[in-house]
């Protein structure tokens, strides 16, 4: 059997059309192993809700750390839920980051109302899931810095359709949960992420001042959020 570190570490899941660059402020100021997922940019249009999950479940099974922590942002949120059901004697808690939380049978569709859901999917299938460069400044980019701003607009890669309408087909996880509400978001406004604490039902709620985001423009405030939760954790399980 193969033996793992005796060592908490951090699997981090991006959202839409980002890179696991994304995250490398905030790696970078964490004492753990890190697992930053990318996902393949060559396929990634052909791509369902369950092959998101088989790569990354692909990664753990060759990662050498016994627990861990899932962090996810945005749309990643449903690609982390499905993810914790991989391996549930190794993970010990999930972080939601501004992120979209289905119920069990639902999709990201179906977080909005009956009329917008169906604007969207019929937008989704005419023009495809990269939003237009003003969108994305606009939702994604409003408190960045122009520097910022341009390299998230020049690296954004379309994510595939299926990743908006595949149904979640897991429940929460039973494990410490955390949602990181962020208080000036334009993507995900503030509203829609209280619907998305009701869903996940955590134990902690946090809030920072970003929008969406953080790991961006206040990468100093989400890692000491993160450590105290991780922290936190390890008190609990010793």
């Amino acid at each position: 059997m193969e033996q793992r570190e005796q060592t908490m570490g951090i699997v981090f899941i991006h959202g839409a059309g980002l890179q696991s660059n994304i995250w490398d402020k905030v790696a970078k100021q964490l004492n753990h192993p890190i697992l930053s997922v990318s996902f393949p940019v060559e396929n990634r249009k052909q791509m369902r809700l369950k092959d998101y999950k088989d790569y990354i479940q692909q990664r753990l099974k060759s990662w050498k750390v016994e627990k861990f922590v899932i962090v996810a942002h945005s749309i990643g949120g449903i690609i982390g839920l499905e993810c914790a059901s991989i391996f549930p004697d190794r993970l010990v808690g999930f972080v939601a980051v501004g992120a979209a939380i289905p119920r069990e049978g639902e999709s990201f569709l179906s977080l909005f109302p009956y009329a917008k859901c169906l604007m969207m999917r019929l937008l989704l299938h005419v023009f495809g899931t990269k939003p237009p460069e003003t969108a994305i400044r606009k939702g994604l980019c409003n408190d960045l810095t122009s520097e910022q701003a341009d390299e998230i607009v020049h690296s954004f890669v379309p994510e595939s359709i299926y990743l908006y309408t595949d149904l979640l087909r897991v429940s929460v996880p039973s494990v410490e949960k955390l949602y990181v509400k962020l208080s000036h978001d334009q993507e995900f406004l503030p509203t829609f992420q209280d619907q998305m604490i009701i869903n996940l039902v955590p134990q902690r709620i946090e809030s920072i001042d970003t929008g969406h985001l953080p790991m961006v423009s206040d990468p100093q405030q989400l890692s000491l959020i993160l450590h105290d939760f991780i922290k936190d954790i390890k008190i609990r399980t010793i």
